[in-house]
Parts: C-alpha cells; sequence; structure tokens
C-alpha cells in the first residue's frame, strides 16, 4: 500500500526459509512488484483478496458471500458401460441423509473416462459430515457403482467454491486494484458455470485501466465507474437472473426451494418481483457436537470407495517439507480448547485431504497440522467455526499437480 492507503502492487513470497521462520541458507526474499492498477484475480477464497475486502469493507453493502466444496473423481471405466456424452446429475442423496444439500454429476467423456463428483454447500450443521466421504457414498448409488465396475480410479481433487452469486457480489474496485472473478464471487451458481464469468469481470477491468490510463491517470484511484461498466454489460442481467437461486434453497429446503426456483428460473427467467436473501454464515452454521449423533461411515473397499490418504497421493501434492506451515492459527489454543469439546474439531472431517488430526490422549493431545498434505481447496479458511484458521500461499510451485483433471 502507498502513503495514501491505495493499492501499488503485490509482493512476491520469500523462499528458503525453514519451519522455524528462519532463512536457510539458500533463502531469496521476495520482490515488490508495483503498479499503477493491479487486478486480482485469486479465485475462491483468495487470501489477498479475502484481506482487501475486510480492509476496505467492499462487502459492506452485501449479503455474506457463501460457499461450498467441490470434490471429483477420473475413472476409466469398462468401454462396454462407456456412453460418451452421457451427463448425470442428482440432488438429495446422500447428503440429505444428514440434512445437508448439495449436487452430484457423473460425466462420460472420451476415452472410457469418466468424471463424477459431489458438491456440498458449506452452510451445512452437523460437524460430524465428512464431504469426502459422502462422495465415497455418492459412488455406491444404484444408478453410479454399475458404471465405475471393474473401472479404474484415475485422480482426485477438491476445491472450494463460491456461490454466494449476484447478492453478495462485493464493491469490486478500491484505490488502486480490482477484484474480479471467483475472488469476488462472479459464479453463477443457478449454472453452476463461472469461467464465462470470471473472463468477462476482468475483461471489463482491462477496459476500464485501459480507458484511464489513456487518459493520463496516475493511478491509485478508485475508478468506481467499473461498476457501470459492468452494469452494462451481460454479466450484470445474468447474476441478477439467478440471484435468489442460493436464498430460495437455503431458506425453503431442496423440494420447495426447488420448485421456487423451476418457476423463477424457467417460467419468469429470473425476474420475480422480489428479492430472496440469505444472512446466515456458512462458517455460523454448525450445530454443536452434544446435540446431534456422530456419522458412522462405512471403511473404504479399495476398490470402488477409497480413503484419504491415497486419494491425496493421487492429486501429486508436493510442498517443501521445511518451510513454515502455510495455514495459520490465529490462536493455537483453538482447536483444542474451543473447537474440540463445542464442535469434535470439525477440521478433521470437513478438510477432504487429512491435513488436520488430534492425536494422542487426555493430557498428551494435540493439534496437528499436515500441511504437505494440503490440496489448496480453501475449505478450512471457509468453514472453520472459530474462524481461526487462514490459508496463505505456500512456497512457491507447492501443491496439487491435477492430470486431466
Amino acid at each position: 500500500f502507498n502513503d495514501r492507503g491505495a493499492v501499488k502492487g503485490v509482493a512476491t513470497g520469500e523462499m528458503g526459509r525453514g519451519k522455524d521462520g528462519e532463512p536457510k541458507a539458500a533463502y531469496e526474499p521476495g520482490m515488490e512488484l508495483h503498479a499503477k492498477y493491479t487486478v486480482f484475480a485469486e479465485g475462491c477464497r483468495g487470501h489477498l483478496g479475502k484481506q482487501l475486502i475486510k480492509q476496505y469493507a467492499l462487502d459492506h453493502d452485501a449479503s455474506p458471500q457463501h460457499y461450498g466444496i467441490g470434490l471429483k473423481e477420473l475413472w476409466r471405466i469398462d468401454p462396454a458401460l462407456h456412453q460418451p456424452g452421457l451427463v448425470v446429475h442428482g440432488a438429495g442423496w446422500p447428503l440429505s441423509e444428514h440434512g445437508a444439500s448439495g449436487g452430484a454429476f457423473l460425466y462420460h467423456l472420451e476415452d472410457c473416462q469418466v468424471a463424477l463428483g459431489l458438491i456440498v454447500d458449506l452452510n451445512y450443521d452437523n460437524p460430524y459430515l465428512s464431504p469426502f466421504d459422502e462422495l465415497q457414498r455418492f459412488k455406491t448409488h444404484s444408478k453410479i457403482a454399475p458404471t465405475l465396475a471393474g473401472g479404474e480410479r484415475l485422480s482426485y481433487g477438491a476445491r472450494a467454491i463460491t456461490k454466494g452469486g449476484f447478492n453478495s457480489l462485493p464493491k469490486m474496485s478500491l484505490p488502486g486494484a480490482f477484484i474480479v472473478g471467483c475472488d469476488a464471487g462472479t459464479l453463477n451458481f443457478a449454472k453452476i458455470k463461472g469461467t464465462h464469468t470470471a473472463m468477462k469481470s476482468g475483461m471489463l477491468a482491462a477496459d476500464t485501466i485501459m480507458e484511464v490510463l489513456l487518459d493520463g491517470d496516475p493511478g491509485g484511484k478508485d475508478h468506481t465507474h467499473y461498476d457501470s461498466h459492468l452494469r452494462s454489460s451481460w454479466l450484470y442481467p445474468e447474476l441478477k437472473a439467478a440471484r435468489n437461486f442460493g436464498p430460495a434453497l437455503h431458506k425453503f429446503g431442496p423440494y420447495i426451494g426447488g420448485a421456487f426456483n423451476y418457476i423463477d428460473q424457467n417460467w419468469l427467467r429470473g425476474k420475480m418481483p422480489f428479492t430472496l436473501k440469505d444472512h446466515s454464515r456458512d462458517h455460523a452454521s454448525l450445530k454443536e457436537s452434544s446435540e446431534v449423533s456422530p456419522i458412522d461411515y462405512p471403511k473404504p473397499d479399495g476398490v470402488l470407495t477409497f480413503d484419504k490418504n491415497s486419494s491425496v497421493y493421487l492429486t501429486n501434492t508436493n510442498h517443501e517439507e521445511d518451510q513454515p506451515v502455510h495455514l495459520q492459527l490465529a490462536n493455537s489454543d483453538i482447536p483444542l480448547r474451543t473447537n474440540l469439546p463445542k464442535w469434535a474439531e470439525p477440521a478433521q472431517r470437513y478438510c477432504p485431504a487429512g491435513v488436520y488430526e488430534i492425536v494422542g490422549e487426555e493430557a498428551e493431545q494435540r493439534f496437528q497440522i499436515n500441511a504437505q498434505n494440503c490440496i489448496h481447496c480453501k475449505t478450512c479458511d471457509i468453514k472453520d467455526p472459530s474462524q481461526n484458521i487462514t490459508w496463505v500461499t505456500p512456497e512457491g510451485g507447492g501443491g496439487p499437480s491435477y492430470s486431466a483433471m
């Protein structure tokens, strides 16, 4: 930031610090990259975007942002079972058995491959729910398991998605910068499509920047007319037409909410004369563990269903082990002192990669972070009920390396 409080650029990460935070022999400091304007496009729950939204109160007039976690597997199946182009969508089971919501898919691709997955809304209230294990259960469905019979799992991955949509969009311009795409939340949740909307928001930012620089702009200003460009593009009416989709499901449930959305989206094309709002926060939705029963998930069979460790192996995740942990705790006492007695420390279950564990017994218990397992989904940053975990960028090059996903 400059002395006027405007964004003046970004700093690249340091390389070569050890776990203790001290420089190693190969230490390289980061570099500051200055610009008249910086566009932040980090994807869902970008850690810089998160800071900027808070610092500049960009979400002051918006509903709280809402998120889901998408989990996906890629399989090669028996050619006799392959139906190129077949699309299967599902809702309800298995999540509905535990009061959660979301949707599932199975797509037949080329070369006898299928992609399947589950999107879990992160407003679920049972602290014992495990999105990863719900994905494994989904594969046992009578319409899914036969397709995978005799097949081979090739890859696995998970990533949070920003799904609050129109009602949750923050102000996207700020002094010296713009926040675009899923960093701001431009996903059209009704269609579960966001690539085109993210690209358009970035193109509008580029147009705005070019326009002012050609007029000799010195930089560092808040160009609020970006909002005018947004409103005059096709992006604004598309997102506005889908504004009631998420709130209807959250308020009325899958049946009444689904019926409402069918009428709103198919009959009225998103032109209901009112707007539903959802003011709840995903991280605040959990009931205390004493109010619910633990979920006893079946053990994986290693053929159709799998454990987290073997799944993380397929993500080709790698981090330099001797570096500061990139999953930062604001207070290291909270996991055991607060989260464990109140919510049975849900990080052990909402993380789809086995990063968080409670190890030891009684007085010897400790909260262990297996940061090298992290597949950068950002779920912990979102769902932790104490908002105690912050995901930051690890040393350059670290993380998952998905193949054919």
